[in-house]
């Protein structure tokens, strides 16, 4: 009789968070497979837990996945957990959960903590429909494309974001959404959690003068219906008022672009037809 596939959530920040239950699963599973088996070993001590680790991350999914899935199918069962938060969402614990269903193994759920799910609570902004996009990629073609899917989305916006990274990410929001309402919410459940609510232009001065510290949860409101009113020819209007203040027409759309949402190579091109 083949085992069980436990995916149990872990703190994001403070221990207290732990459930009893996510407690009590690990304590009983034969072994746990862990995003990084240093970080949760931490976790175990923490509550005397002593089981076997066995290391699940983006590099070693495929193999390690299969080696995983075998032995629940030999009779053992296992808990996946990752370095903080829900198993499984944005993490490479997806591929194990689907892997565990093709191969027929029953996978349940220790829900815990989520980043995301507090950051939209915590934000303030219209959370009743919302989409959770995770992180950009870094990928210069695929982060454009992504960006250019979302651009019209009228549901709050939710992405995940690492300090380093947070202002070119920013500029990069600014670029293809405009300057929208936005909540920064960092280090949740930490002793510095925080939650900045400001504009996407507001948030890079903020941190063009001062480095971002702790993990980022971006929540960005939807495009509005005043964003949906500006037309090709508002945009090109604002371009041509660039122009008469000496601009040069490159430049011109792309700063049109910058305030209207409309892409710049349309404005160029209307703005050559006219002249």
């Amino acid at each position: 009789m083949s085992g069980i596939l436990y995916v149990v959530g872990t703190p994001i920040g403070n221990l207290g968070d732990m459930s009893p239950r996510a407690v009590d699963t690990l304590a009983q599973v034969d072994f746990i497979a862990a995003e990084d088996t240093r970080v949760s070993l931490k976790l175990l001590n923490h509550f005397g837990i002593k089981k076997p680790l066995i290391s699940y991350f983006e590099h070693n999914r495929r193999e390690k996945g299969e080696l995983i899935v075998s032995r629940i199918l030999n009779g053992e069962s296992c808990a996946l957990v990752t370095d903080a938060g829900m198993p499984a969402v944005s993490d490479p614990g997806e591929d194990l959960v689907e892997l565990c269903h093709e191969r027929g193994v029953t996978v349940n759920a220790v829900p815990g903590p989520s980043a995301f799910v507090a950051a939209i609570a915590l934000s303030g902004l219209p959370v009743s429909r919302f989409t959770f996009e995770g992180f950009l990629s870094m990928n210069k073609v695929s982060r454009r494309e992504h960006l250019e899917e979302i651009r019209n989305e009228k549901r709050t916006l939710v992405f995940y974001e690492a300090p380093h990274k947070l202002l070119a990410t920013l500029r990069d929001f600014y670029k293809a959404l405009g300057d929208r309402r936005i909540a920064l919410v960092r280090e949740i459940t930490k002793i510095h959690e925080e939650v900045i609510r400001t504009t996407i232009s507001l948030a890079i001065e903020k941190y063009e003068a001062e480095a971002p510290k702790g993990e980022f949860v971006l929540v960005i409101e939807g495009k509005t219906e005043a964003e949906e009113d500006v037309t090709l020819e508002d945009a090109l209007s604002l371009a041509k008022t660039y122009l008469e203040n000496g601009m040069g027409i490159s430049m011109a759309a792309k700063q049109a672009a910058k305030e209207t949402g409309i892409k710049k190579g349309d404005i160029y091109k209307a703005l050559q037809e006219e002249e």
